[in-house]
């Protein structure tokens, strides 16, 4: 019994470890575009979300595609590029399906109360649902324990959505 109490303890341990060390190593270059804005989305300076990736192809596709000008749609506040017209469409018949979750910030970095910049080729789609990382580092985390972080970042976005990156970083 003591033994399996100091095998869970130490695990506990080294798990705070780890995510103190994620947290230390994402480069101040990975935070959100805007590390004063206070918005809920993570939006380049055109306001444009996902850095122009379509948001349908990571679900139709599994993979990360560039987006174009010339196929957009706005919704709550950002604009999103799509590869094809087909895309845009399927994404305004149901944008909530498509969106990336916590506004397009790092889902790793929300579990840890963190808002980084969400990079759009390190992505995972979960129970259709679209969540992207900041770095391979965050990946690794999330990856060992998506329900758990899921559950974490769930918990973590409300208290931090409307929060300056800077503020929490």
């Amino acid at each position: 019994m003591q033994t399996a109490i100091l095998a869970r303890s130490r695990r506990a341990f080294l798990t705070v470890l780890a995510v103190a060390g994620l947290a230390a190593a994402i480069p101040t270059a990975g935070l959100a575009f805007d590390e004063s804005s206070t918005s809920v989305l993570n939006v380049d300076k055109d306001n444009v979300m996902l850095h122009g990736y379509d948001a349908v192809a990571y679900q139709t596709e599994n993979r990360p595609v560039k987006g174009s000008p010339a196929f957009t749609a706005a919704w709550q506040g950002a604009t999103y590029r799509f590869a094809s017209a087909a895309n845009r469409d399927t994404f305004v018949a149901d944008p909530a399906r498509y969106a990336p979750q916590y506004g397009g910030f790092c889902a790793m970095g929300v579990a840890l109360e963190k808002k980084f910049d969400g990079d759009p080729e390190l992505f995972k789609v979960v129970d259709g649902k679209l969540y992207l990382n900041v770095s391979p580092e965050a990946v690794k985390v999330w990856n060992k324990d998506i329900p758990g972080n899921v559950s974490k970042a769930e918990a973590n976005w409300p208290a931090i959505q409307d929060k300056a990156p800077k503020a929490l970083n």
